[in-house]
């Protein structure tokens, strides 16, 4: 049986065309995105999973996902774009970043707010997400692979 070919995560933002080391629309590291053409599924796959583990624990610092079928459910209902073969936390994000001002009660999409993220609204929690996921993976980035001066 062959497996999907594995999408590339690029959301059209690209950053490091102007020097960041780690896009700011897709998190994927300059080398990646440079060679993303060349990579294997596998490599692919690699890097997708990387930023799914990183994102999921940011995620999860805001929003449990109490009820994924829901969440998958309400997602193609209003015809939201997400890659089901990506993890669940990058579809909270889809979600957030195409209705997080429209959204009056998260359980309705599966989702429950921590206790951290009581007080806010979704679009502060959208905007927080984002922020600590690049932060997060410049932080990888810096500590897996840019290399120490001489």
């Amino acid at each position: 049986m062959a497996t999907a070919a594995v999408r590339t995560p690029c959301i059209g933002v690209c950053s490091t065309g102007i020097g960041d080391t780690v896009c700011r629309g897709c998190k994927r590291f300059a080398h990646e995105v440079i060679a993303w053409n060349s990579y294997t599924q596998d490599e692919r796959r690699a890097v997708l999973q990387r930023i799914d583990v990183l994102l999921g624990q940011i995620v999860a610092r805001w929003l449990v996902i109490d009820d994924v079928d829901m969440l998958r459910q309400q997602l193609q209902l209003q015809q939201i774009q997400f890659d089901p073969a990506r993890y669940p936390a990058s579809w909270v994000v889809e979600l957030l970043k195409a209705g997080a001002s429209q959204i009056d009660d998260p359980a309705a999409f599966g989702l429950q707010c921590t206790d951290q993220a009581q007080g806010k609204s979704l679009r502060e929690l959208r905007d927080a997400i984002e922020k600590e996921f690049y932060e997060l993976s410049c932080a990888h980035y810096e500590r897996y692979f840019q290399r120490a001066p001489l």
